[in-house]
Parts: structure tokens; C-alpha cells; sequence
């Protein structure tokens, strides 16, 4: 059995620039999984860096509020919801609440650096 706390998890900065921490992934832990999960959080006012994952992800939103943008889309997210981005689609986020916006990012198969291309700075 595995367990791990959000709050022992290391966080960093990621590639599309929100504050993540790894809660499952086969780089990190002994376990052979076909996804990794992580927790994001986007501050209010801000928004993440357009990018593009070379795999699927799922944003599953677990506090605040937010207009995510994939492709040229855009649509209002809130606590509750679950949003599917396919592999290579544009996408970025952004936190148009008042407090934090956190989710869960779910990436099949796990995420690495070299499938993650971010389009600006």
C-alpha cells in the first residue's frame, strides 16, 4: 500500500509555471503506474504559461475558480469540474477568482520534460 501527504510532497515551479507537487509518479516511487498525479496551484491573478503536452491530461478542479483555454477555447471552471485536454492541444489556465486556484492533474502516460513544450515565456 502506498500513501503519500500532499503537504511532504516537494513543490517546484513547473514547465507552464504554476506551483505543482508530485503525488504519484513512477520516477518518484517504486510503483509501475500508466499516469502521473499532481497537485496544481495557480495564484489569483495569474495564469500558466501556454504549452502542450505530447500526452492526454486531465485538470480535475479542486478549489477556486479559473477560465481554462484549450485550442482556442475557452471555458469557466470552478470547484467540481473535470476538464480533458487531448494529447498536443494548446492550453493554459488562469485563476479569475479570488483565492487560490488548485487542481489535480492527471497526465497518461506520466508526465516527463520532454513531452511538455512550452509555447511562451
Amino acid at each position: 500500500m502506498l500513501i503519500k501527504s500532499e503537504s511532504r510532497c516537494p513543490q517546484f515551479i513547473a514547465n507552464d509555471g504554476c506551483k505543482i507537487r508530485e503525488l504519484l509518479h513512477p520516477k518518484n516511487d517504486a510503483i509501475d503506474l500508466a499516469y502521473s498525479l499532481a497537485i496544481a496551484e495557480v495564484d489569483p491573478g495569474h495564469r500558466t504559461y501556454r504549452h502542450r503536452l505530447a500526452h492526454s491530461e486531465v485538470y480535475y478542479i479542486v478549489a477556486g475558480s479559473g477560465v481554462v483555454h484549450i485550442d482556442g477555447e475557452q471555458h469557466r471552471v470552478t470547484s467540481g469540474d473535470a476538464v480533458l485536454i487531448e494529447p498536443h492541444q494548446v492550453q493554459w489556465i488562469e485563476n479569475t477568482g479570488t483565492a487560490t486556484l488548485k487542481f489535480a492533474a492527471l497526465v497518461s502516460p506520466p508526465w516527463r520534460p520532454e513531452v511538455d513544450e512550452r509555447l511562451d515565456t
